[in-house]
């Protein structure tokens, strides 16, 4: 690859890419959120709540790299602190709690994984996620930015085998799903927003990959491709989902649920380590930002042993939380309190800033 085909992928692909990696371990990758957040409102109206969901994502993510750029931001304590002022430490209360429910998904996915794939007690999927993740931090940017282009081709693959072992599997019912489905109602406006409203914190989480901008145009194109980006593995899933409603809306594991009914025992592996590369990922970014911040917030070079030990001080607490509480209950509960928390103190001012506010701050020199 050219040096120029580089500097253009690092620029308008890197953060979609990288808002992806945050998105699906919380967003899609078991299937447990999409049934609780779409499928109530039938194949229709569920495909109209990821529309909604997919613009409000494009808009908050080109208005967050923006306003990043503008301010010089490359941790989420910068941002806040121009965005909030003295306000700022709502959002790192709100983000600790973000922090603690996300890795608690995660945790609970990678063991209900392990027992469906392996047969091994859920903690053994836990702690092989916790290690995965906090050997993927320890060396910093470059390390996490490779974890994310790399897995992001594996996942965008596999989506792909999926969807058409589905249409050829189960196609016709899926056809059937849609041509039955009852009238769309109301419901999925506010499915639409709550999917959106606790996911969309992954454009601040990313910024550390924002340093490749040059200008506020590629933060605008940049945050404009990271929505479909992000969004499009989640619609061939959704749609495959349909065609098992509606008993599928009460699976734990939706993804377990497809693959074991339609058979393909090898697929069914190299998928559910797929869905375990994608908690990867998100763990890595999530956790990728907690370590820049205290690097900035500290003007600290951390090494990767130190790196290393943040992630696991972070990890440990929040893995034990999802023993104890589960993946249903953790999805059903925290994520609908964290999507109208983020929105109130994230979204709005972000969106009265963009729409009113002149920024005049210097911009930090873009860095490589």
């Amino acid at each position: 690859m050219s040096a120029v085909a580089v500097d253009r992928f690092r620029r308008f692909v890197l953060p979609g890419l990288a808002f992806k990696a945050v998105v699906i371990g919380g967003g899609y990758a078991t299937g447990r959120e999409l049934a609780e957040f779409f499928l109530p409102a039938g194949p229709w109206g569920g495909l109209l709540a990821m529309l909604l969901a997919t613009v409000i994502w494009g808009v908050v993510a080109a208005a967050t790299f923006r306003f990043a750029y503008l301010v010089g931001a490359r941790d989420y304590r910068t941002f806040f602190r121009a965005l909030l002022g003295r306000g700022w430490p709502l959002f790192e209360a709100a983000y600790a709690l973000f922090i603690v429910v996300i890795l608690a998904v995660f945790g609970a996915a990678a063991g209900a994984i392990g027992a469906a794939t392996l047969g091994v007690p859920p903690i053994a999927g836990t702690l092989a996620l916790l290690a995965g993740i906090t050997a993927c931090v320890a060396w910093g940017n470059a390390g996490v930015e490779r974890v994310f282009v790399w897995v992001s081709i594996l996942l965008y693959a596999t989506y792909a085998v999926f969807l058409v072992l589905a249409l050829t599997e189960v196609g016709p019912r899926i056809a059937q799903s849609f041509a039955t489905a009852a009238p769309v109602h109301g419901g999925w406006v506010l499915g639409g927003i709550t999917y959106a409203g606790y996911n969309i914190v992954g454009a601040v989480i990313v910024l550390p990959v924002a340093r490749h901008f040059r200008s506020e145009r590629d933060a605008v194109i940049a945050g404009a491709i990271a929505a479909p980006l992000a969004m499009l593995p989640a619609l061939l899933f959704f749609v495959s989902m349909t065609a098992f409603l509606p008993a599928i809306a009460d699976a734990v594991l939706p993804s377990d649920y497809i693959l074991t009914r339609l058979g393909h025992p090898l697929f069914h592996v190299a998928f559910q380590l797929m869905i375990f590369a994608a908690l990867l990922e998100s763990g890595t970014g999530a956790v990728h930002a907690i370590n820049e911040r205290v690097a900035h917030a500290g003007r600290l070079t951390l090494r990767p042993a130190t790196r290393a030990l943040l992630a696991l001080a972070l990890l440990l607490p929040c893995m034990l939380l999802a023993e104890r509480v589960g993946l249903v209950g953790l999805i059903a509960s925290g994520y609908r309190a964290l999507a109208w928390l983020l929105i109130a103190i994230y979204v709005l001012p972000l969106m009265l800033a963009t729409l009113f506010a002149r920024i005049r701050v210097p911009q930090a020199e873009p860095t490589t």
